[in-house]
């Protein structure tokens, strides 16, 4: 069977809550490879939640669906404060990236205490704008940067990652509707040592199969590169 879509490949799948430190209980959910220890860890952020953006949002979802079958990864999604999804909605309410600190924080802890490996922060959009600023407060192996738009995080904010030994990749879309790759080059040039994909005809939602494997390999590339190429066909069962 081709691996395409919604499909959801065998996984150890969990509700989870993350409390953070002021308070508030964030809704989510924790996917783990089927049989074996997971290589590393995604910790993703969604995008913006004022535009529709939650833990579901496509390529996240997909993120859970497959790459715990495919590359041994653990994949923790989660709706920041104020968010709703089928899963449920997070307590509190939005705050333009600034109490979202918070939330960050609290799914590094909730990874940390649960022993997963090898923790990497995953944003798209809106969730590119948290990693860079406040994943580096954070034990964590690196960022993953999905079409950001660069709306909130300052230049100084990502001038801080310079010298960093935590490493950045950024894959820019050749169509995004907010930061193409020309200009993507400039406001990262701060950054000498993180990797900029620009993908070609990209676009910042990422819509289609085949935009969708090309950031989840670029993700897997990253984080667990003996995992690639990944399969596109499934000969086994499928997740209930």
């Amino acid at each position: 069977m081709e691996i395409r879509g919604p499909v959801l490949l065998p996984a150890r799948r969990e509700d989870v809550e993350l409390r953070t430190v002021d308070g508030l209980t964030l809704v989510g959910e924790l996917a783990l490879p089927a049989d074996r220890e997971p290589a590393a860890t995604l910790v993703t952020l969604h995008p913006l939640p004022t535009a529709g953006g939650f833990m579901d949002s496509h390529i996240l979802r997909k993120a859970a669906g497959r790459l715990p079958a495919l590359a041994d990864l653990a994949v923790l999604r989660f709706n920041t404060r104020g968010t709703t999804s089928p899963r449920g909605t997070s307590e509190g309410s939005f705050d333009g990236g600034a109490k979202e600190c918070f939330d960050v924080a609290a799914a590094v802890d909730f990874v940390r205490e649960r022993g997963l490996p090898r923790p990497w922060l995953v944003g798209w959009s809106f969730g590119t704008e948290l990693a860079l600023k406040y994943g580096r407060d954070h034990d964590i192996e690196g960022v993953i940067l999905l079409s950001p738009p660069l709306h909130r995080a300052t230049a100084d904010e990502v001038a801080a990652w310079a010298g960093d030994p935590r490493r950045m990749v950024v894959l820019v879309p050749e169509h995004d509707d907010y930061l193409r790759p020309d200009e993507a080059r400039e406001r990262f040039a701060s950054v000498p040592d993180a990797t900029l994909i620009a993908v070609e005809g990209g676009k910042h939602l990422w819509v289609g199969e085949t935009q969708t494997r090309r950031v989840l390999t670029e993700i897997v590339a990253a984080v667990n590169p003996d995992a690639l190429p990944l399969p596109v066909e499934w000969d086994g069962e499928l997740a209930g």
